[in-house]
């Protein structure tokens, strides 16, 4: 490859599009939710990956907690506070999955809920 064909290569038009915060935060929940699918959906001797896709769900939602939690977050008040319960929830039901007492169907519905919402147009 001579030094002009490299040149283009490096410096030439950049294809790959800009992606939004929502976007982002989408693709974070997708990565999450199918993992927790993924495990759900493994052999029962595949616990541990069970584990990893649910705390890596919940490590989501601590997350999303501080960041609303912040006074300086820009959402409104009220949606805020909804993030912030059902991180809660998550924690909470989390740990009942964890314990052999709850399904991670929950888990999923509000992931797949959020997903949804952040794949709108607005």
């Amino acid at each position: 490859m001579n030094v002009t064909l490299r040149a283009i290569s490096a410096y030439g038009k950049n294809n790959t599009p800009l992606r939004t915060n929502r976007g982002i935060e989408y693709e974070v929940f997708a990565r999450v939710t199918r993992s927790l699918t993924e495990a759900l959906n493994a052999d029962v001797t595949e616990f541990p990956k069970l584990v990893e896709a649910l705390h890596a769900n919940r490590q989501l939602w601590n997350t999303l907690a501080a960041d609303v939690a912040d006074v300086d977050n820009a959402l409104p008040e009220m949606l805020r506070a909804q993030i912030f319960y059902l991180a809660e929830f998550v924690n909470f039901h989390t740990s009942k999955a964890l314990a052999g007492n709850a399904t991670v169907s929950a888990l999923l519905d509000v992931n797949l809920s959020v997903m949804r919402g952040l794949s709108l147009k607005g």
